[in-house]
């Protein structure tokens, strides 16, 4: 695909920026539409993102854009993708560039102006009577959008601060053919019947209130799911050689200056006095984790140390960044902090691989691996970043796995590899991460006497599978579309009385359902045994149904219902149960 760059020049380009292009060029005529419609919009920001593209405007008082308004701004989209108007582009000097956007009455462009570099160059797209401030490039002709929808309206602060005004801002989609659109509408509508919110509400899984925004409530079916999958982290720290340790919740405002959060950090950061000293809600772990190593002396045997902590994290985000249990205020961090000297540094991350992968592969999560190396603004020596960059790349190269090098993105303090899940709507989520740090062991000043007897600093591991146990568990919902395997389903089996004549039955067989471990519930309700099923299947979602008529009570049978299957079959309790608990004890599905 050919695009006009703000050089004036014209080139192809590759094929994985050509959705860029086709979303930042869909902004330009969405602004367009929208100021024939509104000629006193004022304009702000309008980027391509990596899901579609965003416009902020600032509407005169009164004025007002809903959803409702879309299929106008959208026909006049189309109209001016008819039109087949040609992109052009100049440049003009900072000042020229102030006249002309004071001229057109920019306001916004005007203060974007005043942030950029002195030594920026300020470049222009326009199409027919619309002209842009941008950098670009976009495509030759309005015509070549072929595919485009807009998806919401929110409010957005300009420039992301809570200070200055709300703005408009209006959400859309593009694609390079209408192929690709139905094909995103599919997505959608899946999207929306796997909603994890929705499904949460009616398996009662979880609940949100107003009295705590941002900060989940477990209900009881959904403490089920959440301690299934804490016995499973558990079981794999044990596996894979982790101590389980707890840090507090709340720690002094000196700690987090050593660690550095209290300068950095401290804006999503909740605090506190207690006996009049500042004190902070933890937003994360490790600084816990140095507290505990430096508890003692540490000697070179007693490396790696592996701690393991599904810690209890708090961090601010804004009401208007809430969403279900993606993003919180609260959540439970799968965490985890080694110590390791600078020769165990490959042996410890493919270890941690392995962890890491094993986690993908029982939930069936496809993914990808980025390895993120040194930025320009990092700590430590040439000599340090040398060795943990080598480190690395060998763990990813011993175990054959693909990556994806992202030269100078790595944190300050050290290199890191990140694993990007894909879920089943195609969207990527970045949970599992593995970071060398070079900083917090300097900051702490922790030591290990090695084997010369010379004192050493320890390089710190942070890694993190899940990410955190409540976005795990929100993709875990959508995954499966309520429907866990049976080792993580809140109930495995529902026991269905056919008739009062059963319940009593129905109560024995689920006695000893669940004398053997098995979450059970017995549906006793006077209803007929159709809704029963219904119901079970469909908003329970439950693995098995046990279905007891007067035959299987004479017989003392069970029919079993299997969702796997959607059928049915008389087994015998005692010879049906044990394969039962293989399933579970195994982890199927």
């Amino acid at each position: 695909m050919k695009v006009l760059f703000n050089d004036g020049h014209v080139d192809e380009i590759p094929q994985e920026e050509e959705l860029h292009v086709i979303r930042h060029s869909a902004a330009h005529i969405m602004a367009q539409a929208i100021k024939r419609l509104y000629p006193e919009a004022d304009f702000a920001y309008g980027p391509a993102t990596d899901n579609g593209f965003y416009y902020d405007i600032d509407l005169p008082e009164g004025q007002k854009i809903s959803e409702d308004d879309f299929p106008a701004i959208e026909a006049e989209m189309k109209k001016i993708v008819k039109e087949n108007l040609k992109f052009e582009t100049y440049e003009l000097s900072r000042e020229d560039a102030i006249n002309h956007m004071e001229e057109r009455g920019e306001k916004y462009k005007v203060e974007h102006i005043g942030d950029l570099d002195e030594d920026a160059r300020i470049t222009f797209y326009k199409q027919g009577e619309y002209v842009d401030m941008c950098v670009g490039p976009h495509l030759m002709y309005t015509k070549a959008l072929k595919a485009f929808k807009l998806t919401g309206v929110s409010g957005a602060y300009w420039k992301g601060d809570s200070n200055n005004k709300m703005l408009t801002r209006i959400n859309g989609v593009a694609f390079r053919n209408k192929d690709e659109l139905t094909e995103y509408e599919r997505l959608l509508a899946e999207a929306e019947k796997r909603d994890h919110r929705k499904i949460g509400k009616e398996m009662e899984l979880f609940m949100m209130s107003e009295a705590g925004p941002g900060f989940p409530f477990w209900l009881p079916n959904g403490m089920r799911v959440r301690n299934a999958l804490m016995q499973y982290w558990q079981e794999m720290q044990d596996k894979f050689g982790y101590e389980q340790v707890q840090t507090p919740i709340i720690l002094s405002r000196s700690l987090w200056e050593t660690s550095g959060h209290w300068d950095h950090y401290k804006e999503n950061m909740y605090t506190t006095l207690i006996d009049d000293e500042d004190y902070a809600v933890k937003p994360m772990n490790c600084p816990g984790a140095c507290l505990i190593y430096k508890s003692r002396p540490r000697s070179y045997r007693d490396l790696p140390l592996k701690l393991a902590e599904a810690g209890l994290d708090h961090r601010h985000e804004l009401k208007g960044a809430l969403h279900g249990l993606f993003r919180v205020r609260e959540f439970t961090q799968d965490d985890a902090h080694l110590f390791i000297t600078p020769e165990q540094i490959t042996d410890q991350v493919t270890d941690t691989m392995h962890l890491i992968t094993a986690y993908y592969q029982q939930f069936g999560f496809p993914y990808k691996v980025e390895l993120s190396t040194r930025p320009e603004d990092s700590m430590g020596s040439d000599e340090d970043w040398e060795r943990a960059e080598e480190g690395l790349k060998k763990a990813l190269e011993t175990m054959g796995v693909e990556y994806t090098l992202n030269p100078g993105d790595g944190a300050f303090y050290g290199p890191k590899i990140d694993f990007h899940l894909q879920d089943c709507l195609g969207r990527t989520w970045q949970c599992g991460t593995i970071q060398l740090d070079f900083q917090l062991p300097h900051n702490f000043q922790l030591e290990y006497v090695d084997s010369d007897g010379s004192k050493k600093q320890p390089i710190m591991i942070h890694r993190a599978g899940f990410g955190s146990f409540e976005r795990f568990t929100g993709m875990l919902i959508e995954q499966y579309e309520g429907k866990f395997p049976t080792w993580l389903s809140p109930c495995q089996v529902k026991v269905l009385p056919v008739s009062e004549k059963t319940r009593e039955y129905a109560n024995e067989v689920a006695s000893k359902l669940r004398d053997a471990g098995i979450r059970v519930k017995v549906d006793e309700r006077d209803e007929k045994i159709g809704y029963k099923i219904r119901e079970a299947r469909s908003i329970d979602r439950v693995p098995y149904m046990l279905i007891l008529g007067e035959k299987e009570r004479d017989n003392v049978t069970v029919s079993v219902r299997d969702r796997a299957t959607n059928e049915t079959t008389e087994r015998q309790l005692d010879e049906w149960l044990p394969e039962l608990l293989a399933e579970i004890k195994e982890r199927r599905g």
